[in-house]
């Protein structure tokens, strides 16, 4: 009797491993802090501009994860970032001059219910007039980067003086709202309100970011989109308007962004978004083009070092930003964490 050999069981598919994550930015972060805690003497000092670092690390955060979800997803170089910013600033004060009865009140929730008015009518703003500059600017340049740095700089200085028509051209004080104006002592810090509102705000869009991209469908269309837009086109999805919805959604981000930095600094002036978009072209330069998680670190450096030179040598404070995006790219020169295949 013959007996007839069965076909062996194919072998179980090993599981893809997953990406170790690289803890090198947060330690360089952590060894930067406590090289500075002996150089400025004092601990009550340097817990107060650690914890104000980094609140501005996260308000320059949101502003520039905006920016690098353009770039990341689109591959669109927009230097006319600091427009919505400068909208986001300038529609925050035109909300407060409306609700100024519950800005000027004792009640936290009226106080922060005006914050998140402010904040929500930044982005809806940012986030229309992004979709007109999309359309009128940035489509007809696609893939053209030398022309897009051109053409949204000139979109740039076009709504800057378009907001100077509106607005006009002399600064206008943006005071926090009268619960949030202040400290608090946290042990021996003092940390002003406002930058703990900044924070939270910050987490909750590092939150929503990294889900909407790597937990949804949405999210799994516009990667894949990046990486083969014809293959997601035949599958009968419209690539397009995924990205313009992008497009818009980087454009609120800075609106928001532009919103807190305008309430933090307490003055706005239609230059104020050129002001800060020199700082996010650091920070996605230093976390690396297009990284979410690198625009977060970079961020929270450029706070840091920011916040610790500006108090020891104020002189070389504008400058301790340029110096660190140097040093790192001497270290890292994809930056902190670059995006695969780029």
């Amino acid at each position: 009797m013959t007996s007839v050999a069965t076909p062996a069981a194919p072998a179980a598919a090993e599981p893809i491993p997953k990406r170790a994550f690289d803890a090198k930015p947060l330690v360089l972060m952590v060894v930067i802090a406590l090289a500075a805690w002996p150089v400025v003497g004092s601990s009550s000092t340097w817990l107060t501009l650690t914890i104000a670092g980094l609140a501005m690390g996260m308000i320059i955060f949101i502003a520039a994860s905006g920016l690098t979800l353009v770039f990341g997803l689109m591959d669109v170089l927009n230097f006319g970032h600091s427009l919505f910013i400068a909208l986001g600033a300038f529609i925050a004060t035109t909300i407060f001059g409306a609700m100024a009865g519950s800005a000027a009140a004792a009640s936290v929730a009226s106080n922060l219910a005006a914050v998140a008015v402010a904040m929500l009518a930044a982005m809806a703003l940012a986030g229309t007039i992004g979709l007109a500059f999309e359309r009128v600017i940035v489509r007809p340049v696609y893939g053209q980067h030398l022309k897009q740095i051109l053409v949204t700089i000139g979109g740039a200085i076009i709504g800057e003086e378009l907001i100077k028509v509106v607005w006009g051209p002399a600064q206008i004080p943006l005071p926090p709202p009268e619960a949030l104006r202040g400290s608090i002592l946290i042990g021996d810090a003092t940390v002003e309100k406002l930058r703990l509102v900044s924070v939270v705000v910050g987490v909750v869009v590092l939150l929503v970011l990294l889900y909407t991209l790597n937990r949804t469908k949405i999210g799994l269309l516009i990667r894949a989109g990046v990486q083969d837009r014809e293959m997601v086109e035949s599958l009968g999805y419209r690539i397009r308007r995924l990205f313009v919805g992008v497009f818009a959604a980087g454009s609120a981000l800075a609106g928001l962004g532009g919103c807190l930095w305008g309430m933090n600094q307490q003055i706005v002036i239609p230059q104020i978004g050129g002001q800060v978009n020199v700082l996010l072209f650091i920070v996605i330069i230093i976390g690396g083009l297009g990284s979410t998680l690198g625009c977060l670190f970079g961020a929270l450096l450029v706070g840091l070092m920011t916040n610790y030179v500006g108090f020891l040598a104020p002189k070389l404070a504008m400058f301790s930003s340029i110096g660190l995006m140097v040093a790192v790219l001497l270290w890292r020169p994809q930056g902190l964490y670059p995006v695969v295949n780029r």
